[in-house]
């Protein structure tokens, strides 16, 4: 793909990611302050996390006697441990043939996924076979524009793979971007996905879109996904950072418009 597509490429993903890095902020905001490290101490603590009683054995030496009280010029206070908040996202991109059309639909929003801050992103692509690109994610416009599998689809072999490569399941988010055209065992598929599910992860399914802007993908599938409870829907860049960002926080996917596809 020449270099110029890819810078705008690029753009887009740009783009796309500031809008939902900021819908994250505050969330994000209050997580990251952290928690009380009563091991660490700092003489610039914030007023709830001041230590009194060694504030006041520090200050000894400015008791006002007439006043009955000490004079605090030295605040002593507990620092505040620096908590991750990654969310750790396992984003499975179906590389087949039958997402050929779908090329730069899928490579865009893979990359948006791969670039955010706030997300510690594992990159896996398959057709038939899976492949771990997770150790190629410095550019994944480069990545993602430049690999293109194109064989057979094994969804079922491909979630199999990521299952593995789950440690924390309450804080982890699997992305699978398909046109949900199975060639491999559809309901072990299915059960793979609902075992996902029940252990905490949080899985979406985000649905071809060809590069035309038509929904591309089976109907039949992304029902059954959605009635394990997951969400599954297509949509454009610019109502991405919305409705991704309900979709891994678990709040109700918005439908801006309901008899456009989105």
């Amino acid at each position: 793909m020449p270099e110029t597509t890819k810078e705008t490429a690029r753009e887009v993903v740009r783009k796309v990611v500031d809008d939902l890095e900021k819908r994250f902020a505050t969330r994000t905001r209050a997580t990251l302050s952290g928690a009380l490290d009563r091991a660490a101490r700092t003489d610039r603590p914030r007023h709830r996390d001041i230590d009194w009683n060694r504030t006041v054995r520090a200050n000894l030496k400015n008791y006002l006697p007439e006043h009955g009280t000490v004079v605090p010029e030295r605040l002593i206070g507990y620092r505040r441990a620096a908590r991750s908040v990654k969310k750790d996202v396992i984003l499975c991109i179906d590389q087949s043939g039958s997402m050929a059309s779908s090329v730069v639909h899928a490579s865009v929003f893979g990359a948006v996924l791969a670039s955010m801050s706030t997300l510690r992103t594992r990159l896996v692509v398959f057709d038939t076979a899976v492949v771990d690109l997770t150790d190629q994610l410095d550019d994944p416009v480069d990545v993602l524009f430049g690999t293109q599998l194109g064989g057979g689809t094994d969804i079922n072999r491909a979630l199999a793979h990521c299952q593995t490569r789950i440690t924390r399941p309450a804080d982890t988010v699997v992305v699978l971007i398909s046109d949900l055209y199975e060639g491999g065992i559809r309901d072990e598929m299915l059960k793979r996905v609902a075992a996902m599910t029940a252990s905490g992860v949080r899985f979406v399914t985000l649905l071809a879109l060809s590069d035309e802007g038509a929904p591309a993908y089976d109907h039949d599938h992304a029902a059954a996904l959605g009635a394990l409870g997951t969400p599954a829907f297509a949509c454009t860049p610019d109502l991405f950072p919305e409705v991704m960002a309900a979709a891994i926080e678990g709040r109700p996917v918005p439908v801006p418009d309901q008899e456009a596809p989105r």
